[in-house]
């Protein structure tokens, strides 16, 4: 059996695969139905959304199998990593890279596969969506663009589950600092009306009160000829004063 070398971005890979967060969750449809859809048009009893990982290939989804991931030295797709489109595999039986593979000798006692590499647009090979047989096979060239245009599909949907999540960080990160802003605001405003002396917000321009707290509406009419805008004071700004009385 021919152990697949690391791929020369190697460090780069695993860090782009590291970033879509996808590895060890649950299924999801979009995904699953890619891989139905694969195992239906190319006839083939398995579909797999393969990832490969430093130590395996794990399974964002499977069908005709049940196990979740297999060691990463036996991975057909880790062979396919290495290449830019479609790696077909008529029958293992024949081919020195994988006859003696467990996973010809024994069960799934594969047989033929074909793997469409899931390459992101920055150029690294994350997985592939794969389509397995237990007998020899070829598929005709209409399957073989379709697997292509489906394994396309896969990482259109990881880069939009990616930006999906992006943007769902987003709107939690702003709910909190306006959650944390309404604090602020609750907690000064409970200062400025629980505390004896008049405090106010007049407009620098026409002289207007535009705000006052408990004590200032309770002192407001004798203020309100009594307040004057200080000299030299900033035209274009409101102005804000604190007293503790009419006379303050």
């Amino acid at each position: 059996m021919q152990t697949a070398p690391l791929p020369k971005d190697e460090s780069a890979r695993l860090d782009a695969l590291n970033q879509f967060e996808i590895l060890d969750t649950p299924p999801e449809e979009s995904f699953d139905s890619l891989a139905r859809l694969a195992s239906q048009i190319c006839g083939t009893p398995i579909a797999l959304v393969s990832l490969i990982d430093s130590t395996r290939q794990w399974f964002k989804t499977k069908v005709g199998i049940d196990v979740p991931e297999t060691s990463r030295n036996i991975a057909f797709c880790a062979q396919a990593l290495h290449q830019s489109d479609v790696l077909i595999v008529p029958d293992a039986t024949q081919d020195p890279r994988f006859a003696d593979n467990p996973l010809v000798t024994a069960a799934p006692y594969m047989r033929f596969y074909a793997g469409m590499p899931l390459i992101t647009p920055t150029g690294h090979a994350l997985g592939t969506l794969c389509v397995i047989d237990r007998a020899p096979k070829q598929l005709a060239p209409g399957q073989i663009e379709a697997l292509r245009v489906l394994g396309q599909q896969v990482v259109s949907q990881l880069e939009l589950r990616r930006r999906t999540m992006t943007l769902e960080r987003i709107m939690i990160s702003q709910k909190q600092g306006e959650e944390a802003l309404q604090k602020t605001e609750d907690f000064v405003q409970s200062i400025l009306e629980n505390t004896p002396h008049m405090i106010f917000v007049k407009d620098a321009q026409d002289l207007r009160f535009i705000r006052f707290n408990r004590a200032g509406h309770v002192q407001d009419s004798a203020c309100r000829g009594q307040c004057h805008q200080p000299e030299g004071g900033d035209s274009d700004v409101g102005e804000a004063g604190v007293s503790g009385g009419c006379g303050g």
